[in-house]
């Protein structure tokens, strides 16, 4: 597994799928990391150029141990991330993400929108503002708040058992009726996220004050001329308890160029989900 060059302490892994036309780099979701794409990948091998890494805080990527939260960030992520493109010298790319990713791939391309070709993502994005206090979103962000605790060191870290039954809960409740996520997969995700430390550092993310909520309360709207301008699909599942889908009411305040399309049937994990319907969508910005 190649390592890029480091960023802050961090040495990011991923794996690098040749390919013909134009380069997508994808970018994966919590609690999960770059084999969230593995069904993407096959429907578009030798197609385009795919770059997946594991985000900081995930997978193969190494960093600093002592790392505070902040390293964990979007803005912090973001620099990761573009330092692969650079070093691979494959901008402007492609960047599809959900999840975490997603916030990933917003955060570039409002930053370094000259490495960013356009965006395939699927939520979260902006626009929920206040909507996210509402009781049904209160009672699915729990774990957020949860995160921020050290019950986190004294009750999941280091405790496969535990981490293997905290994946699946979100694994399972998040995902659309038609998905059963794969046990195997499940088993070696938790083997890595068991690993001591490991899952603290997924979840610096929520530390860092990246989370849903936190962000959500925070956003206003930008002005016009301040709206990422990057052409942006956007795929917003019907059956993701965190994310509805009158939270894409907004998203034209935020974003100059954005077609937002219906994922029916589909739930949180949509590279997984709908491979099919992600694919198409890569496929026609790398056109």
């Amino acid at each position: 597994m190649p390592l890029g060059d480091a960023v802050d302490g961090f040495r990011t892994a991923y794996g690098d799928h040749p390919g013909a036309a134009g380069t997508v780099v994808l970018l994966h979701g919590w609690p999960g990391d770059r084999h969230d794409f593995r069904r993407v990948v096959e429907l578009l091998a030798g197609r385009c150029r795919l770059v997946a890494p594991d985000l900081r805080g995930f997978g193969a990527t190494t960093g600093p141990p002592a790392a505070e939260p902040a390293a964990f960030a979007a803005p912090a992520q973001a620099r990761s991330v573009a330092t692969l493109v650079e070093r691979l010298s494959v901008g402007p790319a492609v960047l599809a993400g959900y999840d975490v990713g997603s916030r990933v791939a917003q955060e570039i391309a409002a930053s370094r929108p000259d490495l960013v070709r356009a965006l395939v993502i699927s939520p979260p994005l902006p626009g929920a503002g206040d909507r996210v206090l509402s009781p049904d979103p209160q009672r699915e962000f729990w774990y957020q708040a949860f995160h921020q605790l050290h019950l986190v060191e004294q009750l999941v870290d280091g405790d496969r058992d535990a981490v293997r039954a905290y994946l699946e809960h979100f694994w399972t409740h998040w995902s659309g009726p038609a998905y059963t996520p794969d046990a195997a997969e499940l088993d070696r995700l938790a083997a890595d996220y068991a690993r001591p430390g490991a899952f603290v550092a997924s979840v610096n993310w929520y530390r860092a004050g990246a989370g849903m909520v936190a962000r959500s309360v925070a956003e206003r709207a930008p002005t016009p001329a301040d709206r990422i301008a990057t052409p942006t699909t956007v795929l917003w599942p019907e059956h993701d308890p965190l994310f509805p889908r009158e939270w894409s009411d907004r998203v034209g305040e935020f974003f100059t160029d954005a077609d937002v399309r219906a994922l029916d049937g589909v739930g949180h994990f949509t590279p997984l989900e709908a491979p099919a319907a992600f694919a198409a969508a890569i496929q026609e910005r790398t056109a």
